[in-house]
């Protein structure tokens, strides 16, 4: 373990921060304090704009040793050109003429040059470039926006100051060190969609009981969530849409109170329907049919990997270590035989339990665990179907990734609060232990995020670096991609319009993908292209006769840039 200059380990760094943290609480968790909190929580306007900015505010600050994020992953640039086509004022850009050449991951060249995603999270940094020039400026927005929304979701379940609690936990959990704000593939929006549809439903239901006009605030928001969950994640909308349904059938079937239902349904009908028509229309000009989502061609013309031959161990009786059993299962839970649909399936729920992680601080397992008290009441009997309806559905896809689960985010929190809130009402021989123990988890969440996050500012000092090796949950860029960084620079410093043919290496990784462009290519300074050999190539060199032409070699050491081709291998 390594010693600083001041003979403590990283360590002996933990124990002391946390004694620090710990000791430092007694002092200001005071009743004074928990007034003005209770106060302030009651300010919804106000919490919500607190809680919108100080994510981004969290996140800004850390920019000197975690610059704006490099786009790195195929999802990434695929979301990036959706924005730029939205840009160019259109839905989807007209096939290019040499399109061979510029066949890359998740973009269409036929019938359209298009991304295969929805329009949701491209809107959003479309927003970004609009407003900053930056994408990442709407993926700032998106984070700021779903805690301040979580927290307006809460409202409708739970005291203000417990959602005041929910979204100081939804910033520390999803906020400035979270994968969501630090990449381009989404996972905000969808959660913030979730949110306004979450919180919307509860609100109509007490106006449906109580006989009095639902407000068509709340319906139109439930409108505009379910728009804008459809514009990012359509699969997993049909999962919402069940959820949505379910609420409804928990209404008391009395007709004054379906009458109310009906009216709300068209206020929120009619909120959705821009986003169903831009849908329907992003697919009419992709894909030349209104019902045909993009994704669906692009798995019907590159097809999608279903099967693999699973590497099984060579030598049956000898046992496997954990690491192997674990790669084998993963093989098998995502491309087993069909004959072992089932047993897959079954086997998915076990092994992604730990994906779950995700959406819970580790000093809140706990009162995830007691939330279930809580199913005592018909509404948290809906919110636990909720959650096992998204865990089943999502399921039946061979992968998951966190994003896909974004709509249930506010319902996690609220597991967690509603945990809380079973906890602090424990009391042992009269003495109420549960506030104790209640403070203590909140304070824990808080002391590793703080720690973290003083890690990251000061990361150039000796102790910060001899602790990153601890750090596991967070997933802050701890630096751009160097390689493309310097081809970038490269490429910078190059002058005039430039063809630039991507040669790759017989070992290539294939998801190491570097042929990517902008919606309108031909008015591109930079054109990248995938170098086909240099009698196709000449083809591209002809059709851009003005271009200097380059080769890239992204898979030397370091990256070549030259004006001479490879040599054939």
């Amino acid at each position: 373990m390594p010693v600083g200059a001041t003979g403590f380990g990283a360590a002996d760094w933990l124990e002391f921060f946390f004694a620090f943290v710990l000791i430092l609480s007694a002092f200001i968790w005071t009743p004074a304090l928990q007034r003005l909190l209770a106060s302030f929580a009651t300010r919804t306007r106000l919490a919500m704009l607190a809680l919108f900015l100080t994510p981004i505010a969290l996140r800004l600050a850390l920019l000197p040793n975690h610059p704006v994020p490099m786009p790195n992953v195929y999802d990434e640039f695929s979301h990036l050109l959706v924005a730029d086509t939205l840009l160019h004022l259109r839905l989807a850009n007209p096939p290019h003429p040499m399109h061979p050449f510029f066949e890359t991951f998740f973009v269409l060249q036929k019938p359209a040059y298009s991304s295969i995603y929805p329009l949701g999270q491209g809107l959003i940094l479309a927003f970004g470039r609009l407003i900053s020039g930056l994408p990442w400026t709407g993926v700032l927005c998106a984070t700021g926006a779903m805690c301040a929304l979580s927290y307006w979701m809460l409202r409708a379940y739970v005291p203000p100051l417990w959602a005041l609690l929910g979204g100081i936990l939804a910033v520390i959990q999803f906020g400035p060190l979270n994968l969501w704000m630090n990449c381009y593939w989404g996972g905000a929006l969808p959660a913030a969609a979730g949110c306004l549809v979450f919180g919307a439903l509860p609100r109509l239901s007490d106006a449906w009981r109580r006989g009095v006009t639902a407000r068509k605030r709340d319906a139109a928001l439930l409108g505009v969530g379910f728009g804008l969950h459809l514009l990012t994640r359509p699969f997993e909308s049909i999962l919402l849409a069940m959820s949505i349904v379910l609420f409804c059938l928990l209404v008391p079937f009395r007709r004054d109170v379906w009458r109310a239902v009906f009216r709300s349904a068209l206020i929120a009908l009619t909120a959705f329907s821009p986003a169903l028509f831009l849908t329907l229309l992003q697919n009419k000009q992709v894909t030349g049919r209104w019902a045909t989502l993009p994704e669906q061609l692009s798995q019907f013309q590159y097809g999608v990997p279903t099967t693999m031959t699973i590497q099984k161990p060579a030598m049956p009786h000898v046992p496997l270590t954990p690491q192997q059993a674990l790669e084998y299962k993963a093989q098998f839970l995502m491309h087993g035989p069909d004959t072992d649909t089932l047993a897959r399936f079954v086997l998915r729920l076990e092994y992604r339990v730990r994906d779950y992680r995700f959406f819970f601080l580790p000093p809140l397992y706990l009162a995830a665990a007691v939330s279930f008290i809580a199913l005592r009441q018909k509404l948290y009997i809906w919110v636990a179907a909720t959650l096992v309806i998204f865990g089943l559905g999502t399921n039946l896809f061979p992968y998951l990734l966190v994003h896909y689960l974004a709509a249930v985010t506010c319902l996690f929190l609220l597991v967690a609060v509603t945990g809380l809130r079973q906890i602090k009402r424990l009391s042992i021989h009269g003495f109420p232990a549960g506030t104790d123990i209640v403070r203590i988890l909140v304070l824990l969440c808080g002391a590793e995020f703080l720690l973290w996050y003083s890690i990251h500012l000061f990361e150039n000092h000796h102790a910060p670096l001899a602790l990153l090796q601890y750090e596991t949950w967070d997933a802050i860029n701890h630096r751009n991609p160097k390689k493309r960084v310097a081809a970038a620079r490269d490429i910078a410093a190059q002058r005039g319009q430039l063809l630039i043919f991507v040669h790759y290496s017989p070992q290539h990784i294939f998801q190491d993908e570097w042929v990517w462009n902008s919606a309108d290519i031909d008015a591109s300074r930079v054109v990248f292209a995938r170098d086909l050999g240099l009698r196709k190539d000449t083809e591209l060199i002809r059709y851009y006769p003005s271009r200097r032409v380059l080769w890239f070699e992204p898979d030397a050491d370091p990256p070549a840039l030259s004006s001479t081709a490879p040599a054939a291998e």
